[in-house]
């Protein structure tokens, strides 16, 4: 029985994933693909490696003991391998972050842009995700979160400046509801709603003489994005508590008007954070320097 190492390759990517779809992905391969090589697989070495369903694909116990035993030997050979690269004169590679998708689009990608300018031969590819997960787990070098949701075993640096916030609308709206003097006015307006995909409301956080506040919003649209809420109060529909980064150039054309600025806190930077380890990626280590440089 001759195996090669790019039949365990395959096996380690779906065990991974638990998906043909995105071992493909991450193979360059198409799902059938995949499909074909983990049989082959599975005829060669006369064991059932995963149970297949419609909808789901799961380690069989011999498949489990086999990723188990593995998977180290995978990740020393990947770490060897990277090594080798870090003495290119061009780093080569693939560097993956998960992000929120508002801090994907806003902070992240310029960032991105310029830094595949100045090393093309390393691929970038950003996963936007707005629920919280673990980049270890899921097999991600990096993230972008705010900084209360960054596990305390993370390392994290400043992805750009101070978080600034803004509640606006359209002049159209404030002519025909008064704007707020109070964040407790806020209660008499139609807010545009943000949920989070755990299911609960995002509050609106605002800072004064009476100290801190919290305001759950009200309104009949509720959506699960940011950008969502932006087009909804451009049309007019309400409230929108956002970035002052997300909503700057619809204040300096005159298409929204922010209210409340006195109460508004600044939050801290979005952080990018990745894990404590003993090696780390040289694709992930060029990151940083670009971030630290200030490009």
């Amino acid at each position: 029985m001759k195996l090669n190492f790019s039949d365990f390759a395959t096996f380690i990517s779906v065990a991974r994933h638990k998906s043909f779809r995105a071992a493909g992905d991450e193979m360059g391969l198409s799902p059938s693909a995949i499909s074909h090589a983990i049989k082959q697989l599975e005829q060669r070495l006369k064991l059932r490696l995963f149970n297949r369903t419609t909808r789901s694909v799961s380690l069989t116990e011999a498949g489990a003991n086999l990723y188990e035993r593995l998977r180290p030997a995978f990740e020393e050979i990947s770490t060897m391998l990277d090594e080798v690269n870090c003495f290119r004169d061009t780093p080569m590679g693939t560097l993956k972050i998960n992000a929120s998708r508002l801090s994907s689009r806003l902070f992240l990608m310029p960032l991105v842009a310029g830094f595949t300018r100045q090393f093309p031969d390393i691929k970038v590819e950003i996963t936007t995700d707005d629920r919280l997960v673990d980049i270890v787990k899921d097999g991600f070098d990096a993230g972008v979160r705010l900084r209360a949701t960054v596990e305390k075993d993370m390392i994290s640096v400043p992805l750009g400046p101070p978080i600034k916030l803004a509640v606006v609308a359209t002049p159209d709206y404030f002519s025909r509801h008064p704007a707020p003097d109070h964040p407790h006015e806020l209660v008499d307006h139609q807010s545009v709603v943000f949920r989070f995909h755990h299911g609960r409301i995002y509050h609106w956080e605002f800072e004064g003489p009476e100290g801190e506040l919290a305001i759950v919003p009200s309104g009949n649209i509720v959506v699960d994005d940011f950008d969502s809420v932006l087009e909804a109060v451009l049309n007019g529909a309400g409230v929108g508590y956002l970035y002052h980064e997300q909503v700057k150039t619809y204040l300096a054309t005159g298409q929204l008007v922010s209210v409340l600025e006195d109460w508004l806190p600044e939050r801290p930077s979005l952080q990018f954070y990745y894990p404590n380890r003993q090696y780390m990626p040289c694709g992930l280590r060029a990151f940083l320097d670009y971030i630290k440089e200030g490009k």
